[in-house]
């Protein structure tokens, strides 16, 4: 989403809903979670990695590479971090 747009539940579900119409509903995600940053290393790749557990509640492992770890913890202390039921 570009910035200034409001970061509702119910965008989260709308852009769930778009997925699932263009792409199929095998690519919709459980949930969406609205970050203003990602876990990035500081040579700026996205630690895909990091978010797939933060995702699944797994234990992040190493991270000595993050550029901000603060990132992390606001992904995982969002609302809306844990999936939603289908």
């Amino acid at each position: 989403m570009r910035g200034g747009q409001e970061q509702t539940t119910e965008r989260g579900e709308e852009l769930r809903r778009h997925v699932a119409k263009l792409i199929g509903p095998i690519a919709r995600s459980k949930t969406v979670i609205f970050t203003d940053e990602l876990p990035k290393t500081r040579s700026g790749k996205i630690m895909r990695r990091l978010l797939k557990d933060v995702a699944e509640g797994r234990d992040l492992g190493d991270t000595t590479t993050l550029a901000d770890p603060r990132v992390v913890e606001e992904i995982r202390s969002s609302p809306n971090s844990r999936p939603t039921e289908e």
